[in-house]
């Protein structure tokens, strides 16, 4: 696995085999970026964005944001084994400043956030979890949304969340086994 485009360009990404993770594949993380880039739907721009990656795993989502120009990236990943891990990727990837790691349950998180505002959330729950969603009310009632500001969410693609009570869903596209959600927090 590697960054795709901007500054880390071919940079490896370290992961973990078997550690209950499913890495982002790059045709998906590609296209997720295409969209965020170009797409008339969405007026968040990658550059000097805030972005919240939410069941960051090794952290590629989050690691391509920076590569392309992200102000800051948080990386929430309860696994301590994972965390080790994206935590190594940061330090060869010489990421300190732009990138802060919290290894908690994200509903033990926010109080380590410090009322950041974010500008893209990235959501890639395991598929299996339906409890996701409960991050959803813990984020607003944090005040942690940019008025300008993204969600981005990666399921199976057979799964039937309920997301439109909190979410206006913008578009979704769907990549073999997954499907990507872009909209915006009610």
């Amino acid at each position: 696995m590697r960054i795709i485009s901007g500054k880390y360009r071919g940079k490896k990404i370290q992961f973990l085999k078997d550690s209950g993770t499913r890495p982002l594949k790059d045709v998906v993380r590609e296209n997720i970026f295409n969209i965020l880039n170009h797409s008339k739907k969405i007026n968040v721009k990658i550059e000097n964005a805030n972005v919240l990656d939410l069941y960051s795993g090794m952290g590629s989502f989050g690691l391509e944001c920076l590569s392309r120009g992200a102000k800051k990236i948080t990386f929430i990943e309860k696994n301590f084994e994972v965390s080790k891990i994206l935590a190594k990727n940061l330090k060869t990837f010489m990421i300190n400043k732009e990138a802060f790691l919290i290894n908690r349950k994200i509903e033990d998180s926010f109080e380590l956030i410090n009322k950041d505002k974010f500008n893209i959330f990235f959501f890639d729950p395991p598929f299996n979890d339906k409890e996701f969603i409960n991050n959803f009310k813990s984020i607003k009632l944090n005040n942690i949304i940019h008025k300008n500001h993204i969600v981005v969410i990666h399921r199976e693609k057979s799964s039937n969340d309920e997301l439109e009570n909190w979410i206006e869903i913008k578009f979704k596209r769907n990549y073999g086994r997954s499907k990507i959600i872009f909209g915006t927090f009610k």
